[in-house]
C-alpha cells in the first residue's frame, strides 16, 4: 500500500520559513518523480517545485530563490524548505509521486495535504 503523508505546515509570519516533509512508503523510491503541488482556496492546484531521483529540480517561478525541494533517500522521504514566505504562499501543500516512464507505468500518488498559512 502506498503511503505519502506531509508534516511540517502551520502558521508562520510573512518573511519566515518553513521546512515541509513528505515520507514515502510502498514505492520504490528511485522509479518516481517527486513533486510539490499547492492548492490555495478558489483556485487550480498548481506545480511548486519537483525532484528527479538523480537530484535533478525544477521550480515554479514564484518560488525560484526562496523554496528548495530535495530528497533524504535513507528516510525516504522529500523536503521542501520554504524561505521568505508571503501570504500569497497560503495554500494546502501536497506531496505528489509520479511514475517514472523509463522503469514503471500507473498512476500518481497523492499525500493528504498539510496546512501552510503565512500571515501577521
Amino acid at each position: 500500500q502506498v503511503q505519502l503523508v506531509e508534516s511540517g505546515g502551520g502558521l508562520v509570519q510573512p518573511g519566515g520559513s518553513l521546512r515541509l516533509s513528505c515520507a514515502a512508503s510502498g514505492i520504490i523510491f528511485g522509479m518516481y518523480f517527486m513533486n510539490w503541488y499547492r492548492q490555495a482556496p478558489g483556485k487550480q492546484r498548481e506545480l511548486v517545485a519537483a525532484i528527479t531521483s538523480g537530484g535533478r529540480t525544477n521550480y515554479a517561478g514564484f518560488v525560484k530563490g526562496r523554496f528548495t525541494i530535495s530528497i533524504d533517500n535513507a528516510k525516504k522521504s522529500v523536503l521542501l524548505q520554504m524561505n521568505s514566505l508571503k501570504p500569497e504562499d497560503t495554500a494546502v501543500y501536497y506531496c505528489n509521486a509520479r511514475p517514472d516512464t523509463t522503469f514503471i507505468h500507473g498512476s500518481d500518488y497523492w499525500g493528504q495535504g498539510t496546512q501552510v498559512t503565512v500571515s501577521s
